[in-house]
């Protein structure tokens, strides 16, 4: 085989996992429990069940460090399970580095990203306790679009806040939503008091995760038929996003291979952890030693500059307090095009592995990440979502180190997903119209000075 074929390493269909993989089995420190405002101690469940369904609670408070995936979930994961790895042989040609590149491709999966394996996992646990509607927020449009098809598989109504600017820039994901049945709203919005206070304060609001979660938790606290599930932050759905690394695993296997370096782009935590977290799992319990390194925006970078406290996920400061990397839950990021990074803060999880030096956290500019991702596009064919390409122009950055330094490392990055719905952004981008974004010092030390008392003293 030529060297500038690309590889593809497929597992059989029999081979897709049939457990999550829980990383907090295995942590040497424990992730912190949220805690209610209220009281400073750790949140009542009785309270979480207004709104998360029992069964995403029952995982989200678990230790087993494996969790049975039910048969209804697995049998619809076969749609686009087991994900293929790929040795991206081109893109190695291209870059004249003496590293192996790996990635693992997300973009095969109904929704075009990883978040459908959440998805499904959250519909089936509401499906199971009655509900018959879910409220959530999205930021590019990749849950919104994953849930929609899932709420759609399983007879559920879903109703997805949109962030403004996204809603704006994306419309096809709008459209994808709508296909699968879901109900669209660019957020802030008109039709709840959070929204409406955000709207009172600035018109032209072009909107935050932060301020879609509020939205959609308010719903659900008001709807007893209404539950809430959210795309990423929380342990239960980097549980679910595990089956990346798991499959990646036995992948490396038939390579006959293991990488050096383990790469992610990180907004929420839930595609970085998925990638990582099994691989992580395998070095804590004695096996080789990786680098794991996140990779975020310039413009919103809640690990490289935030604070390690317990904030709020939410303007409205209706969820429980969270100890995570925060860059303060009222910072509205500046809007670039990769909406789904655009978060305040990181998962507790991926916080409390970054607290422990078990990763490391880097933050790299808009204009070099679209023009790494079309060098990929162009050496190996798919062109990458806005979010993913975080991943790819650290993976080339490092590469290229490898190149200087004549080191044969093993490079494996997650493709979460493809930028099918995102051509504006690449048409931006060769038109000279993005830029930039430094985050704002002053904005952010405002918002961190506003972080609540409780549990910070």
């Amino acid at each position: 085989m030529s060297s500038s074929q690309q590889i593809k390493y497929i597992l059989p269909e029999d081979k897709i996992p049939t457990h999550w993989y829980n990383i907090e089995a295995d942590l040497p420190q424990k992730t912190p429990p949220p805690i209610d405002d209220t009281t400073g101690q750790p949140m009542d469940i009785e309270k979480l069940r207004m709104i998360f369904s029992d069964g995403a609670l029952e995982q989200e408070m678990t230790r087993e460090r494996y969790v049975k995936i039910p048969d209804p979930v697995r049998s619809l994961m076969r749609q686009w399970r087991p994900s293929p790895l790929f040795r991206a042989r081109r893109l190695e040609e291209a870059l004249g580095t003496p590293a192996r590149i790996y990635y693992k491709y997300e973009g095969v999966s109904p929704s075009g990203s990883h978040k459908t394996n959440s998805a499904v996992a959250q519909a089936y646990e509401c499906k199971k306790c009655g509900v018959k509607r879910i409220t959530t927020e999205t930021g590019a449009g990749q849950w919104g679009s994953a849930l929609s098809q899932a709420c759609n598989a399983f007879g559920i109504s879903c109703r997805v806040f949109m962030v403004r600017c996204s809603f704006d820039q994306k419309p096809y994901r709008k459209a994808m939503m709508e296909i699968f049945g879901g109900t669209v709203i660019p957020s802030p919005s008109n039709e709840t008091e959070a929204g409406r206070a955000i709207l009172a304060k600035d018109p032209n609001c072009r909107g935050s995760l932060g301020i879609a979660i509020s939205e959609a938790v308010e719903e659900a606290l008001k709807d007893p038929d209404t539950k809430y599930c959210l795309g990423s932050v929380l342990n239960h759905v980097l549980m679910h996003q595990s089956v990346i690394g798991l499959e990646a695993i036995e992948q490396f296997k038939l390579a006959g291979d293991y990488p050096d370096m383990i790469i992610g782009a990180c907004g929420g935590g839930s595609n970085f952890a998925g990638i990582s977290n099994p691989f992580l799992g395998e070095m804590l319990r004695g096996g080789k030693k990786v680098e794991i390194i996140g990779i975020e925006p310039a413009a919103c970078p809640s690990l490289t500059k935030g604070k390690y406290a317990y904030d709020y996920g939410d303007v409205a400061k209706k969820t429980p307090l969270m100890r995570m990397y925060t860059l303060g839950s009222s910072f509205i990021p500046p809007a670039v095009h990769a909406g789904g990074l655009r978060y305040h803060g990181m998962a507790p999880q991926v916080s409390n592995i970054l607290h422990q030096g078990l990763m490391k956290a880097e933050s790299v500019n808009q204009l070099d990440v679209f023009q790494k991702a079309i060098i990929f596009a162009r050496a190996e064919g798919i062109v990458p979502a806005p979010e993913s390409a975080h991943a790819i122009c650290a993976a080339i950055n490092k590469a290229l180190e490898c190149k200087e330094t004549g080191q044969e490392k093993a490079i494996l990055f997650n493709l979460s997903g493809h930028g099918h719905l995102d051509m504006a952004a690449y048409l931006d981008y060769f038109a000279g119209k993005l830029k930039n974004y430094e985050y704002d010092e002053h904005e952010i030390a405002m918002a961190l000075s506003c972080l609540p008392s409780c549990g910070n003293k």
